[in-house]
């Protein structure tokens, strides 16, 4: 084939995904391969060898009729790291996104003066160096990108951010807060070259020898460009297993909680976002086997439920507010299956919300365009759901992979042009789902109920509290 194309990488938890796309965003390949993983209570390990091995074969399937490959990016799990040796080696396991075995190194770190997470890469890095052995730190796609180069590579600063990195003096954390032997890697901008396909990679990968390979960012923001969402005050909302939110600015977003974090953008604009507890997984855990769509009709008839729920997929909570002790909540008592799904539905929709009330609170621009991606994106009644409490419309395209948006940022980093430009023109909306005002008067009141039992457990700070009723009546994109 003479078009041109892009290859978009995903490292994702139980699969590696590889995307063929076209200028326009058509998609001209695709291939994936199985991961495997070892979870047991908080731990959750991946072996990093297996890592390569389903590149290569997710990379072959997607190479199969053979286009041009003009340059390609690589995606990984945030927060997932491991230790490599001096030549790029894996060293030891690799902690994923969610171990959470390292509470003792982020409460030393968090003492320093560093503002982390027990499950972000640094305190997981220390753990790593105390139970194994020292080495250099490494994110998910550094492993694969120094396979594909022949070389260690630098990471990239959207992966580096959860390690401690400062994105906005782009800088490491001082050097007391480590031991000697633990070594930090270089760290350049998304989008920058890295290098180019080596021929022991190519002949691996079936991606040809030359093809250059550009830094990638993390799966979140990933997705967040292949929602289209780099405007300003643009925001796209994932909703899978759990609930992420990201949006576009041209400052940061200050949060003094660290609930809301900035990615840093290819061009040194600011990609603020937060993920909750919250999410379609607690539709999995409460109605294993069920029909979706079925259950959808059904839930249609319960508008509002007769239950207000906060559904937490996990304990503890991390956007739109911090409360490592927060539990799933159900207020009144559901009448049936089909008003618990109603329930559980309109539970997300009210975090959904309270999220958007919270970026408010905190000055951020929310007068853009809002995208729906993820798994729970599927369903029309969701979406429409999730619209009408929202008070406001909501894109949904067609193809919203990390991977696609991994594509769109090898091209560009190789051409150069605006990623906002090339992510829109590869972006295809699938349709628009306008909000119902009818609808969204009926759910204030159950919204306003849940605000005030978040507050009164202690959870959700009462100034947030207060700023959520005071937009009752307005739409989440209103000022």
């Amino acid at each position: 084939m003479s078009q041109e194309a892009w290859l978009g990488i995903d490292l994702g938890t139980q699969s590696v995904r590889a995307l063929v796309v076209g200028a326009d965003g058509g998609v001209l390949g695709s291939g994936t391969a199985p991961l495997a993983g070892r979870r047991d209570g908080i731990r959750h390990e991946q072996d990093p060898g297996e890592w390569w091995a389903a590149v290569c074969a997710a990379s072959r399937a997607a190479l199969r009729e053979g286009p041009r490959i003009g340059g390609l990016a690589v995606c990984g799990t945030s927060g997932t790291v491991l230790l490599t040796d001096p030549d790029g080696h894996p060293a030891t396991p690799a902690l994923m996104y969610d171990d959470g075995r390292a509470w003792a190194e982020a409460e030393r770190l968090r003492s320093a003066g560093l503002a982390v997470q027990h499950t972000w890469g640094l305190p997981k890095a220390l753990w790593l160096a105390r139970k194994h052995r020292p080495g250099t730190v490494t994110h998910q796609p550094d492993l694969v990108t120094t396979r594909l180069v022949g070389r260690p590579v630098p990471t990239d600063s959207s992966h580096a951010l959860k390690t401690g990195y400062d994105v906005r003096g782009e800088a490491w954390p001082d050097a007391p807060t480590l031991p000697g032997a633990l070594v930090l890697p270089d760290v350049v901008r998304p989008g920058t070259l890295l290098g180019e396909v080596c021929a022991a990679a190519a002949e691996a990968t079936g991606v040809p020898a030359g093809t250059p390979v550009i830094a990638g960012m993390t799966d979140g923001c990933a997705a967040q460009i292949a929602s289209g969402a780099l405007r300003e005050g643009s925001w796209n909302s994932v909703l899978g297993t759990t609930l992420v939110l990201k949006g576009a600015a041209c400052v940061p977003v200050h949060d003094p909680t660290g609930v809301v974090y900035n990615h840093r953008a290819p061009d040194g604009s600011w990609l603020p976002g937060g993920a909750s507890s919250v999410g379609a997984g607690v539709l999995t855990a409460a109605f294993s086997g069920a029909d979706p769509a079925t259950m959808d009709r059904q839930a249609a008839a319960h508008e509002p439920a007769g239950a207000i729920t906060y559904p937490l997929v996990s304990p503890g909570e991390r956007f739109p507010f911090l409360a490592p002790d927060a539990t799933a909540l159900v207020l009144g008592e559901p009448a049936g299956d089909a008003d618990l799904w109603a329930a559980l539905l309109q539970g997300v929709a009210f975090a959904e919300r309270l999220c958007l009330d919270y970026l408010h609170h905190l000055g951020a621009p929310l007068d853009g365009t809002l995208t729906f991606t993820g798994g729970g994106a599927r369903s029309p009644y969701w979406n429409q759901l999730r619209a009408d409490v929202l008070g406001r419309p909501a894109r949904v395209p067609e193809q919203t992979e990390p991977a696609l948006g991994m594509a769109a940022l090898a091209a560009h980093g190789v051409t150069g042009e605006a990623l906002a430009d090339v992510a829109e023109r590869m972006v295809r909306v699938r349709t628009v789902v306008a909000p119902r005002p009818a609808r969204t008067a009926v759910f204030a009141e159950p919204y306003a109920r849940l605000v005030d039992e978040l507050a009164a457990r202690g959870w959700l700070p009462s100034p947030v509290a207060a700023h959520a009723r005071s937009r009752l009546n307005l739409d989440t994109a209103e000022s």
